[in-house]
């Protein structure tokens, strides 16, 4: 890549700041100063990067002076506010919060299927939701040559898609429950319902159709991404008690065939997956398996029963890494490469 460059990592403390942290001293990201930045709350702590300690410091707009790149991971609120004043700098500000991906002239990207769109921009470039990552990512080799007639993606989510304090929730209400103790309303903030042991149908608040706003994500994002505006595509989003990566049961109607044999040799030539599918036990991906990798992974292929033209299959990708700080490392990666940035 040559080129170094100075870094603003804006949630520096949250679990996707430390996943950027992780990713960028496992590829040799170049970085030539990183400022490490979060909320007043924050201010003074100190992280580790390439065995040097950085101090983190509130969020100002005068923290993005002279920076190449903006990695922001905080609130949609957040986003809105720094975002342009990022841009506005003449830092590209690669964004993780849905505030921007619906906004004409700002690229929705997974490298592996549209990294082309990173060429256009006006400074600010969107990272997709951590569930249309892995199914667009495993969606699209089998597209290619195939009209697609229907989708349905009904997801298994980790608590860490909601933030470091549902995962402590989760493992503080698995506490009381070893313990022979009951979950007490002081025990449940974070969810509308107790996680531990359960499965909630709610990812994110209700729109008026009856679909979460999570469930629309995923629609308009493959949309964007895809460069398919028709896509009929329709999810159920539900939270389950694990902590890291998120899992997807896809079924998918398209104008032909296409065998499982054929689909895992698709599967196998996309960077960015790799198959796991075996009729033996176990011969299937897991969330555990997902977690702290790279790649997305796929298996369980076969004919939907109820359709010849169908596919069925599952996929599982780490959240924080492949659904958040590393889709936007490969972004940076794949536009120096380019001469884009």
């Amino acid at each position: 890549m040559g080129r170094e460059l100075t870094v603003a990592l804006v949630g520096a403390t949250g679990v996707v700041g430390a996943e950027f942290l992780r990713c960028m001293e496992e590829r040799d990201f170049p970085v030539k100063e990183l400022r490490l930045l979060a909320t007043k709350r924050s201010e003074g702590r100190e992280l580790s990067f390439r065995g040097e300690t950085h101090v983190v410091h509130e969020t100002t707009h005068d923290a993005f002076d002279g920076a190449d790149v903006a990695f922001i991971s905080a609130s949609t609120a957040a986003s809105k506010e720094l975002c342009p004043v990022a841009a506005g700098k003449g830092a590209v500000a690669f964004d993780d919060s849905s505030a921007f991906r619906q906004q004409e002239g700002v690229p929705l990207v997974v490298p592996e299927v549209n990294p082309e769109d990173l060429r256009q921009h006006n400074g600010i470039i969107s990272t997709p939701n951590c569930t249309t990552v892995p199914l667009v990512l495993s969606l699209h080799p089998l597209i290619r040559d195939r009209a697609v007639t229907r989708v349905i993606a009904d997801t298994y989510q980790a608590t860490s898609g909601s933030g470091g304090a549902a995962v402590v929730e989760l493992k503080q209400q698995n506490a009381a429950l070893a313990g022979g103790d009951s979950i007490s309303d002081e025990q449940i903030s974070e969810y509308p319902k107790q996680i531990a042991n359960n499965a909630l149908p709610q990812v994110d608040v209700f729109l008026d159709d009856g679909y979460t706003k999570e469930e629309w994500k995923m629609l308009v994002e493959s949309r964007k991404i895809l460069h398919q505006p028709e896509l009929p595509l329709s999810a159920t989003c539900v939270r389950i008690p694990t902590e890291r990566a998120h899992a997807i049961a896809v079924h998918a109607d398209f104008d032909r065939p296409i065998s499982p044999e054929e689909a895992q040799e698709r599967w196998a030539a996309q960077p960015g997956l790799t198959v796991i599918d075996g009729r033996g036990a176990g011969e299937w991906p897991t969330p555990l398996d997902a977690d702290g990798i790279d790649d997305t992974l796929v298996g369980r292929a076969r004919v939907d029963v109820t359709n010849p033209n169908g596919l069925a299959w599952w996929v599982v990708a780490d959240n924080l890494r492949k659904g958040a700080a590393l889709n936007i490392i490969q972004m940076v990666e794949w536009m120096l490469d380019d001469g884009c940035l």
